[in-house]
């Protein structure tokens, strides 16, 4: 089993956050300030009949009310805050709008939205030994964001190395190119290596509480050392390839001639006359040129 499949002893989960709503509690510092002004007016009047409870009581109100007013923060759609308290995750709040925690209790935000990200490019040796380039294009987004935050020590950074992890893997899984169309290749099977490229970085990034929704390669090309080599040796296939499918097709074509020609009672032929005649357009059809008729006035014998 590889390390990425092996679960963690202390892998973090999410868990939702104890939050309250800040507009609630804007109101209700308000409330408390405002009454700890008018409590603060009344114990400085000069009444002998108030004593210092009254100053304490506005004091202790302002105190309190002064405080909740640090317990505020905002979060934008798509964003979340991590709730701790003195080290210890306590949460996620996933709440639009302005919420509010007990003052002690510290928030980190983190984005939740679609990220992409284009890798550089990278050299690989093929299932074959060839060196190719290859860059990748991959979204993601956070889905856990206490893995995010707490598992590994930079979720952006992670990602960047496991997708240059994950390029390298099926890069030397594949061969480049393959003229017979016999095997899966980097080049002729974009959709299947787009597969096994998004479930590869899955499973990676799964430690990080990260998801992959969509990738792809951004950037196929065999290294510049190679490259001329690797042209001229295509362009060689590719040659061989079309007059293998040119002298397929001349044979049956030769053969549904004679064919026909018997059937029909066109011409009786013998087998010299047969194989002179299957040279002939043997020549004619596979012929890069077009051919010059020659008149035979006499006999083949």
């Amino acid at each position: 089993m590889s390390p990425l499949s092996t679960p963690a002893l202390n892998r973090s989960h999410e868990v939702p956050a104890t939050t309250q709503s800040g507009y609630v509690m804007l109101l209700v510092s308000l409330v408390l300030v405002t009454a700890a002004v008018l409590l603060f007016i009344q114990a400085i009047a000069p009444d002998p009949q108030v004593d210092g409870l009254m100053m304490i009581g506005a004091i202790i109100t302002g105190v309190i009310g002064l405080l909740i007013l640090t317990g505020f923060y905002m979060i934008n759609p798509n964003e979340a805050a991590a709730i701790q308290l003195f080290g210890a995750y306590k949460g996620t709040d996933r709440n639009e709008g302005l919420r509010w925690v007990l003052p002690w209790l510290t928030r980190s935000k983190i984005a939740v939205r679609a990220n992409n990200v284009i890798s550089e490019k990278i050299k690989v040796n093929d299932a074959r030994g060839n060196p190719i380039e290859m860059a990748a294009q991959v979204v993601w987004r956070v889905t856990d964001t206490a893995q995010a935050l707490y598992d590994v020590d930079d979720y952006r950074e992670f990602v960047t190395a496991q997708m240059e992890a994950a390029v390298r893997a099926i890069g030397s899984r594949y061969p480049y190119d393959d003229i017979e169309h016999q095997e899966i290749t980097l080049r002729g099977n974009h959709e299947e290596v787009g597969v096994e490229l998004r479930a590869a970085l899955i499973e990676r990034l799964s430690v990080a509480g990260i998801t992959v929704d969509e990738c792809g390669l951004t950037h196929l090309a065999y290294a510049p050392e190679i490259a001329s080599a690797m042209l001229r040796r295509q362009q060689a296939e590719a040659v061989i390839a079309a007059r293998a499918k040119l002298v397929e097709g001349a044979v049956s074509m030769v053969e549904m001639a004679l064919n026909m020609l018997s059937e029909k009672g066109v011409v009786e032929l013998d087998d010299e006359r047969r194989a002179a005649m299957v040279s002939n357009l043997m020549v004619v059809l596979c012929a890069e040129q077009e051919a010059q008729p020659i008149v035979n006035a006499g006999s083949l014998y």
